[in-house]
């Protein structure tokens, strides 16, 4: 069977144009992912270890991957802990428009 050529983006954008439940759940996993995917990234350029994250954090390593992993949405206190390990505040910032 031949591919076929498929614009994920395009499909994104048209799904939530038409369906404001889908919008409101695409948009909020977004800034979940960009702020793991910081977290993530500050981890690795500290050179610290996901084992290292949990035994400072007080969770299991294997709850860290699944966190990065995006297996599980972690709580606002476990984000907390894992940015308290890293040094680092999060903060609300204003939306650029």
């Amino acid at each position: 069977m031949p591919f076929k050529e498929f614009d994920v983006k395009k499909y994104i954008e048209e799904r939530r144009e038409a369906d404001p439940d889908f919008k409101d759940a695409w948009d909020s996993s977004r800034m979940e992912y960009r702020l793991l995917g910081e977290l993530v990234k500050l981890r690795k350029e500290k050179n610290i270890s996901q084992a290292e994250i949990a035994k400072k954090s007080g969770y299991k390593q294997q709850a860290i991957s699944r966190i990065e992993k995006k297996e599980h949405s972690p709580t606002l206190r476990t984000l907390c802990a894992y940015a308290d390990v890293l040094d680092v505040d999060i903060q609300l910032v204003p939306r650029r428009v």
